[in-house]
């Protein structure tokens, strides 16, 4: 069963879709997307949770249908639409994912409201983009404002994915023309530019720390844009937190390897260790988060990759 309710957020109009399972095992899991991500791009999600947790996906304000922000909002008002869509749940608390710049709104509402926020999965955090990976962007959204979509998805495609043909990276090619074709469409609507500004205009520091929140944050063994060493750095601010590198897949992992994230997502909400094989990358999760560890047993948990602390 689902269903799609709509909030008024200082005048603007947002959306979010809640996927009701059959049996719930855990709290609800709001699941927060990238940039250019809308509340129906999570049916990896609905099917492994259908038994297990609701599932809420959202359009805030400058997504989707929803209403496009005025100039003199800024990032608080997507944390005043979380806000909102948690109260109008009316449960204590919720399980949130996000990833990419979902991912910085995840982190803010947990250091906001930790009490209300039963564990976080955080994966691709855009907590140290570079000057020159801004740059790049700015550039893309010029070329969107002039006119040259073609240019604009070839500049995006180039930051989002790893395009070095020595790494191996599991249906990237697929992966990468299903971007293009979605990043078209999304690059024909009217807010675009905002879209595009709003996730990667601007820096946003994710310091603070965070204690008290169960914390998996998570990678690719190839993202180029949120490297493993530096969201493993950025996960050693959290306490108590573990890190996941996820073998043969970059930035995009959500295509590329979708049923190894869901997995993911599953295993941790409900508290079990993880036991996934993924025959076409041929590369198996397991016993991502043991209860104790000895010295040097975390990097075997993941073939290809590492868990950290």
């Amino acid at each position: 069963m689902q269903c799609v309710r709509t909030l008024i957020v200082d005048g603007l109009s947002c959306s979010y879709r809640l996927v009701s399972p059959t049996a719930a095992r855990s709290e609800p899991l709001i699941a927060l997307g990238g940039a250019f991500q809308g509340m129906y791009d999570w049916v990896q999600l609905e099917d492994a949770l259908a038994d297990v947790s609701c599932l809420l996906t959202a359009d805030l304000p400058g997504a989707g249908d929803s209403d496009v922000p005025r100039p003199e909002h800024t990032l608080t008002l997507l944390d005043a639409a979380l806000d909102a869509i948690v109260d109008d749940l009316h449960v204590p608390r919720v399980n949130l994912f996000g990833y990419s710049h979902g991912a910085v709104l995840a982190f803010r509402y947990a250091q906001r409201r930790p009490g209300r926020c039963a564990r976080l999965l955080l994966g691709g955090v855009p907590a140290h983009l570079t000057d020159a990976s801004f740059a790049r962007y700015r550039k893309a959204g010029e070329l969107l404002a002039n006119g040259d979509t073609e240019g604009f998805v070839a500049a995006v495609s180039a930051e989002m994915f790893c395009l070095d043909d020595s790494r191996r990276v599991h249906r990237r090619d697929l992966a990468l023309r299903s971007f293009r074709r979605s990043l078209l469409r999304v690059a024909r609507r009217p807010h675009a530019e905002y879209m595009l500004a709003r996730a990667l205009g601007t820096r946003t520091a994710l310091t603070g720390g965070l204690a008290g929140v169960p914390t998996l944050v998570f990678t690719g063994e190839h993202d180029t844009l949120t490297p493993p060493d530096l969201q493993r750095a950025f996960a050693q601010t959290i306490e108590g937190s573990r890190f996941v590198t996820i073998p043969d897949c970059d930035h995009m992992l959500l295509m590329e390897r979708p049923d190894a994230v869901a997995g993911l997502a599953r295993a941790f909400i409900t508290d079990s260790r993880l036991q996934l094989a993924d025959g076409g990358a041929g590369a198996v999760l397991r016993d991502c988060w043991p209860p104790t560890s000895a010295p040097g047993t975390d990097r075997d948990a993941i073939p290809g990759g590492a868990l950290a602390r």
